[in-house]
């Protein structure tokens, strides 16, 4: 387009301005922010009586609507395009009397000190701070320094903007050193998002004088969606902020015109304290043949169920947007430091927001179901929250399963979406004699002793997988009563060392558990306890594999590495790099007895460190078994030290038929759905 100029530059010269409006002729050019949109922000700052000053007029018509509507009238504009100052002249003249039109530069003003109580900057600063070269900044430096100059302490500088990173970094900056009070407002679009994606912002800077010595500075934020101001302690916090509702902006002008090939992910914040209150994973569905009624759709997930595959996955999550049978699928988690309303409180608090993630072609005032598992939003009862030096914040809470089933779950808040322990909780039954209070019945409270815990049930699939692993162990004697040595590395809420400890009724377990503050938190709520079969070694599980291969060698019949990793960065969760070293696995190969077994949990997603995890795994243990775990990352190893025990498929479900029948003593609970032979079917030899 032959008006925009070829360099930045040529933004601050008169002779392009000029150019410009000659070309434009008398058609109104609008940068951005119409005056429906900046009015409800001017109307908070601008008083009828104040003085206004507006630098860079250009040919907007703000002005002339600020003084129709009765806004304010005693406005001075000013440019320094001869051509455009002549032209506003003949178009207001005689209409707005009160209103007048100056050729002038805003960097070298004739007007007095603090003759203004407002002096409006409606794209200005955008075309002048183009870039962040020296004399760039040294212009805009004088801009500042001259509206500083002809404002009241008290009046305020209001700058609309796109607000790009240097300009608002640059605004904020200079006037907060001096002592002004800055608030950045996003201006509520009503404007064609087709042809304008990007958020406008109005930069709000009241002059106070400047107190020697003082380093205090007033930042503030106010989102489209509320008035009430929130606070922000950087210059980078607010730059951040503005960058996140620009990228929103973004997305949703995206989301409103093409289909997303992979799924969008973004949190919504607690307008009060700034925390994630939910998250949204927007899911298209090419399958889905859309119809006027299957286009678009909410779904809530019950609380405490983000974890679930079918919710916590991206395959599980477009299978749900599939049999949902919805093109567009936006799947709503809640937080658990949030309180919420039921689903109709939060149906009202979300339906604006997620119409703009609507599809493209969605009609305006198209009816957007909400859907959930069996209509409520889910139960979450926190019981428990702590920081360990170890394992970082955490938290123990009961959530309500599919059905009427009850769990307990430890949660490390610094991997919020893994369930890092669980146990099904017993429903409570009332003695003998004694009916069942119902309605009167008082919820138990967070801080009531936990409610029994299910040692019959193991609730992970992995922890399924390593029992069954023992199948693996030679030896005359029945399974169950076998005299056995089981080290498991990695404590947890305790469920596999409770389980081998209750089901294998002569093992011996001992535990090695690096972060105390597990072992408290297996105890208290997870129904774990110490004897004379169990113990815990509250250790680093790498010195205590050390320890015992100096000491005493051949020991165990089953090892069991079920330890995460606190590093996120690395692509392997479980267990820590350092638990796969050659020279660590060679000391476990020590300490088990030649018949033994070597179960290890690994959870890797990087490929190649994969790969050379189980080529490490191979040169120290020549028999190696594999089995995935469905529809999760996990993957357990089964090694043995010796390859004369190897089993084929077949031997391997004969043995768990036989375990599992031996374990399933006469009084004795058993979960119905766990299968040894089922757990040993897939199981692949490496």
């Amino acid at each position: 387009m032959e008006l925009l100029p070829r360099r930045p530059a040529e933004f601050g010269s008169a002779r392009y301005w000029d150019r410009f409006f000659r070309q434009r002729g008398q058609r109104p050019f609008e940068w951005y922010g119409a005056f429906p949109e900046l009015c409800p922000v001017l109307h908070k700052y601008v008083r009828p009586r104040d003085k206004v000053l507006v630098v860079g007029c250009g040919n907007s018509e703000l002005s002339e609507q600020m003084y129709d509507v009765g806004m304010c009238e005693d406005i001075v504009n000013i440019d320094i395009s001869d051509a455009v100052i002549r032209q506003m002249q003949e178009r207001s003249g005689s209409k707005r009397p009160k209103m007048s039109y100056l050729l002038m530069d805003m960097l070298q003003m004739d007007f007095p000190d603090a003759h203004f109580q407002v002096v409006l900057d409606k794209g200005t600063l955008d075309a002048v701070l183009t870039d962040e070269e020296e004399a760039t900044l040294a212009k805009v430096d004088k801009m500042f320094a001259e509206i500083s100059r002809v404002l009241q302490v008290g009046g305020r500088y209001f700058c609309v903007s796109l607000a790009q990173a240097h300009v608002l970094k640059k605004a904020v900056e200079y006037f907060s050193q001096e002592g002004w009070v800055v608030r950045v407002h996003q201006v509520a679009s009503s404007g064609d998002k087709q042809q304008f994606v990007l958020p406008v912002f109005v930069y709000v800077m009241t002059k106070f004088r400047k107190i020697p010595g003082s380093a205090s500075q007033i930042l503030e934020i106010c989102p489209e969606e509320q008035d009430k101001p929130m606070r922000v302690e950087s210059t980078e916090r607010l730059v951040a902020a503005v960058k996140d509702r620009q990228h929103y902006a973004l997305l949703c002008s995206q989301l409103s015109k093409t289909p997303c090939g992979e799924q969008v992910s973004l949190d919504l914040c607690d307008k009060e304290n700034g925390r994630p209150r939910y998250t949204l994973h927007v899911v298209d569905s090419p399958s889905v043949k859309p119809s006027r009624d299957n286009r678009f759709a909410i779904f809530i997930i019950p609380q405490g169920r983000e974890t679930e595959w079918l919710f916590g996955t991206e395959e599980g999550r477009r299978q749900l947007a599939a049999s949902a049978g919805f093109g567009r699928l936006v799947t709503v988690a809640l937080h658990r430091e949030q309180h919420y309303e039921g689903m109709a409180g939060i149906q009202a608090e979300l339906s604006g927001k997620v119409m703009e993630l609507a599809p493209p072609g969605l009609p305006a005032r198209q009816q957007v179901p909400f859907l959930s598992v069996g209509g409520d939003i889910g139960v979450r009862t926190v019981r428990h929250r702590a920081t360990s030096p170890l394992s970082g914040e955490y938290v123990v809470e009961d959530v309500k399963g599919d059905g009427t089933c009850y769990f307990r779950r430890l949660i490390f808040l610094r991997n919020r979406n893994v369930v890092q322990s669980e146990a099904r909780l017993l429903a409570p039954t009332p003695p003998p004699g004694q009916k069942k209070r119902r309605k009167d019945k008082k919820k138990p409270s967070p801080a009531e002793p936990p409610a029994a815990i299910d040692r019959s049930y193991l609730c992970c699939e992995h922890h399924k997988a390593m029992v069954a692993g023992l199948c693996l162990l030679g030896g005359p004697d029945p399974l169950p009563g076998a005299l056995l040595a089981v080290l498991v590395v990695g404590l947890g809420g305790g469920s596999l060392p409770l389980f081998v400890h209750d089901y294998f009724s002569q093992a011996r377990v001992a535990v090695a558990e690096i972060d105390p503050s597990m072992l408290e938190v297996a105890t208290r709520w997870f129904g774990f306890s110490q004897g004379d079969r169990m113990r815990v070694h509250v250790s680093d599980g790498l010195d205590y594999v050390a320890k015992l291969a100096a000491e005493a060698p051949a020991q165990y019949d089953a090892i069991m590495f079920d330890v995460d990793s606190k590093d996120l960065t690395v692509g392997m969760s479980c267990p820590p790099p350092a638990f796969v070293e050659k020279p660590f696995l060679q000391k476990v190969k020590t300490i088990l007895k030649p018949e033994g077994v070597f179960v290890l949990n690994l959870v890797c997603r990087d490929t190649r460190l994969k790969e050379s995890v189980l080529a490490t795994l191979r040169e120290v243990f020549p028999l190696l078994y594999t089995r995935r775990i469905e529809g999760e990352v996990n993957e357990i190893l089964f090694c043995q030290p010796s390859p004369e025990g190897r089993q084929d498929p077949a031997e391997l479900g004969a043995r768990a038929r036989a375990l599992e029948g031996a374990l399933r003593q006469p009084g004795r609970p058993w979960d119905s759905s766990y299968v040894l032979a089922d757990m040993l079917q897939a199981v692949k030899i490496l």
